[in-house]
């Protein structure tokens, strides 16, 4: 017998258990911390993108996790987040606070004493991480968060989005430390790589948590 849609019953049912097979796979996340950059000076195509990720973020009811910065990327996926009825937990040291760096329409702010409490405490509270093209501030907090990955510290998703092939060398260094024998193929599994925001946020949702027994080669 033959579907409305012109589908046998048979397929028809497979389909849908596919489709539930995959919800039920997908991760159970509710928040994603965001690392990007604050700089205002950069190309279009670089805030477009913040602010679509922070649309389809908002859009699915996931609290976005981010630094707390009023400037640049980070203002735009908060804004665009907030824009679509989804909410922010922004966590920021103090001293940036007291010079006026910290965006005042969020959520909830979580004030912290020092940049290393920060980054802790946006990796706690989050279940996957996303991070966005920035500076030297963006890169640390990736590649710290890697190393905590690596160490079995932080065993959730961590998605590098690529936007107009913004980490493409970093990609290929990391990829050179493989090649080298500073880091272990098993590594390169820590991040997955999305062009897309779309693509960033179903790997976030889809990619396997990483096991603490990653520990036993961590060290070459």
């Amino acid at each position: 017998m033959v579907s409305g849609d012109g589908l046998s019953k048979p397929l028809c049912f497979k389909i849908i258990m596919q489709k539930r097979k995959m919800e039920r796979e997908r991760n159970k996340i509710t928040s994603v911390c965001v690392y990007c950059a604050s700089s205002t000076q950069v190309a279009s195509a670089y805030r477009e993108a913040a602010t679509e990720l922070g649309r389809l973020l908002g859009e699915r009811n996931l609290r976005v996790i981010n630094g707390a910065g009023n400037s640049g990327l980070m203002c735009a996926v908060s804004d665009a987040t907030l824009a679509a009825g989804g909410t922010v937990t922004g966590v920021i040291p103090r001293f940036m606070v007291e010079q006026d760096w910290c965006h005042k329409g969020l959520t909830d702010l979580v004030e912290v004493d020092s940049m290393h409490e920060r980054k802790q405490r946006m990796a706690d509270l989050s279940d996957a991480v996303i991070a966005l093209p920035g500076g030297c501030g963006t890169l640390e907090e990736l590649l710290e968060v890697i190393t905590w990955k690596q160490l079995g510290l932080y065993l959730k998703p961590i998605i590098v989005l690529n936007t107009q092939h913004y980490y493409t060398s970093l990609l290929h260094q990391l990829q050179h430390a493989v090649d080298e024998r500073f880091m272990r193929s098993e590594h390169s599994a820590i991040w997955h790589v999305a062009d897309t925001p779309a693509e960033a946020l179903q790997l976030a949702q889809t990619t396997p948590l990483w096991d603490k027994s990653v520990r036993k080669f961590a060290a070459m």
